[in-house]
């Protein structure tokens, strides 16, 4: 049986729409993150030395890396679905995107975030015009602008398809969907950039991704 180490508003949300779309069975043990830092709690890293979300244990094997997880699903789990054949012409491209999601994308997204942290934090008040000022050159001079390039490029994309490995449904859009949800919140993704929105739109309303979310419990990445 396939165990989810499920933390609440996180990537492993991903993990358990996957699952739903490749019709497997599986079990989640949920985590909640702490109120107060949003960090997973300690019990995580009795399933993996980092104490990251997500995990997923298979038998004897524990694997994390929303990536590899997803992989590793579609390879040995998928029968063929969600993935166009390696000796295809798209696979390629396939590879790209479900790598692109958290090798590329997520990174200035999470670095908006943290950024965005400091800059409400509270601090004494002869360091806040300093260390705002420091953030808000930060933010307008380099990862704001690195967000606007990757919502260009992620929009010109869906131009040439309607998913992003092509005309068919696969993994890699499952990956997307996380980066995208969070640039709503964290990179101003709004109806300026219509296939990206329509995008969003499509996935939430398949059945496999809302049965995800019955099972996953609260997901509100407005943090």
């Amino acid at each position: 049986m396939i165990i989810v180490h499920h933390l609440n508003n996180s990537r492993s949300q991903r993990v358990l729409w996957l699952l739903e779309e490749l019709g497997l069975e599986y079990e989640v043990k949920r985590y909640e993150r702490d109120p107060q830092t949003l960090l997973a709690p300690p019990e995580l890293r009795k399933v993996h030395p980092l104490g990251k979300s997500p995990v997923i244990t298979d038998g004897e094997l524990t694997l994390a890396e929303s990536g590899a997880i997803a992989q590793y699903l579609v390879s040995r789990r998928g029968a063929g679905r969600l993935a166009p054949a390696m000796d295809s012409p798209g696979w390629p491209r396939y590879l790209y995107w479900l790598h692109y999601a958290e090798g590329s994308v997520m990174p200035p997204l999470l670095v908006k975030l943290i950024f965005d942290r400091i800059e409400k934090s509270p601090m004494p008040f002869f360091v806040r015009p300093v260390a705002r000022g420091i953030v808000g050159k930060v933010q307008s001079s380099f990862i704001e602008p690195r967000l606007g390039d990757h919502l260009n490029f992620m929009e010109s994309e869906l131009r040439r398809s309607a998913w992003f490995a092509g005309e068919e449904f696969t993994a890699a859009d499952i990956q997307m969907s996380f980066p995208l949800e969070i640039a709503i919140h964290r990179a101003g993704l709004d109806a300026s950039r219509p296939k990206l929105m329509a995008f969003l739109e499509r996935i939430h309303a398949r059945p496999a991704y809302k049965k995800a979310l019955e099972r996953g419990g609260r997901y509100d990445l407005n943090f």
